[in-house]
């Protein structure tokens, strides 16, 4: 799965990541992205990509309510076209979520770690996203991280991890139509390009956030 995340690239590397036309003025560095927390995420729309907020939990269109049920962080990849709560959206509102890196904890003992690509270069998760209306007209923007299966670097700490798309697959991923190619891209990340390194507990707590928190121990 993906609970916690960090994106601290400068706002100006994060529009440069694609072809953006962004709906906001900056981005602060945040070391602990946690869910129900707006993040930056980026779409497809009127042929442009948009660089705007989102909630982190989705909220499915269907939705009577504002309800912490609905938050939904992460969506699995086997069955995202098969369930009525993701479906929709993988077929018509994807998006990819930058970051720097993130955290995972292992199953033996909670030992929290950070896993980032080696090069340190920003990346984007694969994610999906929905605007819900509320039956008063509010609007909210929502998003879910889509997991894969774990690779082999990650088996140890998790059984899930967030699906890694390369750079060169995400105008596809925000464009393309074809189902088949789509679920091509949902595969875990190759294990050679991943860095992983044991942190502070500090992480644990949501209301951290500072550079310490990805320093290895």
């Amino acid at each position: 799965m993906c609970g916690r995340f960090a994106l601290y690239s400068s706002f100006q590397s994060i529009k440069d990541y694609t072809d953006l036309l962004n709906e906001i003025d900056n981005i602060k560095p945040n070391y602990n992205v946690s869910p129900g927390q707006e993040i930056p995420i980026i779409s497809y729309n009127n042929n442009r990509n948009i660089l705007r907020m989102s909630k982190w939990g989705l909220i499915p269109y269907w939705a009577k309510e504002e309800n912490i049920n609905y938050k939904l962080i992460n969506t699995r990849s086997e069955t995202i076209a098969e369930k009525p709560t993701f479906k929709r959206a993988f077929l018509h509102r994807r998006c990819l979520i930058p970051a720097n890196g993130f955290y995972e904890w292992r199953n033996s003992d909670k030992q929290p770690f950070y896993i980032t690509l080696k090069d340190r270069e920003l990346f984007s998760f694969a994610g999906i996203w929905e605007l819900w209306n509320s039956p008063q007209g509010k609007q909210l923007l929502s998003c879910s991280i889509i997991t894969s299966k774990s690779n082999q670097q990650m088996e140890d700490i998790h059984h899930r991890m967030p699906v890694i798309l390369d750079k060169s697959h995400g105008s596809a991923w925000l464009v393309e139509n074809d189902i088949e190619l789509l679920h091509g891209l949902l595969k875990p990340h190759a294990d050679e390009y991943l860095d992983i390194n044991p942190v502070s507990q500090a992480v644990n707590y949501s209301k951290n956030n500072y550079p310490e928190l990805i320093r290895a121990i």
